[in-house]
């Protein structure tokens, strides 16, 4: 296997257990950021009106698109942020720094190396999230879309490639800024690590692995948060102006939140995201780094 399919799959294996473990929070998230103000006093209201109101199992609604979606986004950002990586390594080497390898990146070569990852990643991850967050927040007496598939057909369909890909500004954002942070805090914290315990990235305990995932998780929302509001509003919003649309952009959306909502709508639905984010990350790393050695 080359370096990069290697990469590709241990990124399939985090990012799947990434969903397994996240999808419940994540639901609760949406919506929460989407829902009108006054819905929900809060985070156990709105997760216990889906429990009473849908039952147990609407805690996984849409995990389909995002267990096959968000593996192979997840996937993408491995292999980007890992190609991307050696680039750099191998800069490092032609000028004698990075230690005897050249593996040893400065903070720049990680945040741009993130970015980069998080920009591939976005390109998938737009419409997978635009139809998650559509199956998410769909009624469930009168839902519109029977699954996926039935969402990105009628989508597509209606309103073209272009339809799917609703909220893609704000995506890139999100992905560009989040995912350079995400990844240089793992890889700063990781390359400590090996620094000062002077070991081998493969026999740092999966226990570090899942706290530095963790602490990535927390520096990725900490970035991204207000955009991901945004990017969530956009992407249910109606279609055009004979389709209940909202916000003709991203700035209109911005500013029809703080106009009507103020600035703490940019903060709905934290709660959840910052209890989800150690245990999502956590478990992404650990996939990542468990299958990477198997497949050495």
């Amino acid at each position: 296997m080359s370096k990069t399919v290697k990469d590709l799959t241990a990124g399939t294996a985090g990012g799947i257990a990434q969903v397994l473990v996240g999808q419940p929070f994540d639901i609760v998230k949406v919506r929460m950021q989407t829902s009108p103000r006054g819905t929900y006093t809060g985070m156990l209201d709105c997760a216990g009106g889906i429990l009473k109101n849908e039952g147990p199992l609407a805690f996984y609604k849409g995990t389909l698109t995002p267990l096959l979606g968000i593996g192979v986004c997840v996937s993408i950002q491995f292999a980007a942020v890992e190609a991307s990586k050696r680039y750099f390594g191998r800069q490092n080497l032609d000028r004698n720094v990075g230690g005897a390898d050249g593996k040893i990146l400065s903070s720049s070569q990680l945040l741009v190396s993130g970015a980069i990852a998080g920009l591939a990643n976005g390109i998938v991850s737009g419409p997978v999230e635009h139809i998650r967050i559509r199956l998410q927040t769909q009624s469930s007496t009168k839902p519109l879309y029977a699954g996926p598939w039935s969402a990105v057909k009628k989508i597509s369909s209606e309103h073209g490639i272009a339809g799917l890909y609703k909220g893609q500004v704000p995506t890139f954002m999100r992905e560009g800024v989040g995912f350079a942070a995400y990844f240089w805090a793992y890889e700063s914290l990781m390359q400590r690590e090996m620094r000062e315990k002077r070991v081998r990235r493969e026999d740092i305990p999966a226990s570090k692995t899942i706290l530095f995932g963790a602490a990535a998780g927390y520096a990725l929302w900490a970035c991204i948060y207000p955009i991901d509001v945004i990017k969530s509003r956009m992407q249910t919003d109606g279609f055009g102006p004979g389709d209940g649309q909202k916000y003709r952009s991203m700035i209109d959306c911005v500013r029809q939140v703080l106009r009507h909502e103020g600035a703490m709508a940019f903060a709905r639905g934290l709660g959840p995201t910052l209890i989800r984010s150690p245990f999502a990350n956590g478990a992404t790393f650990l996939g990542f780094e468990l299958a990477s050695r198997a497949l050495q």
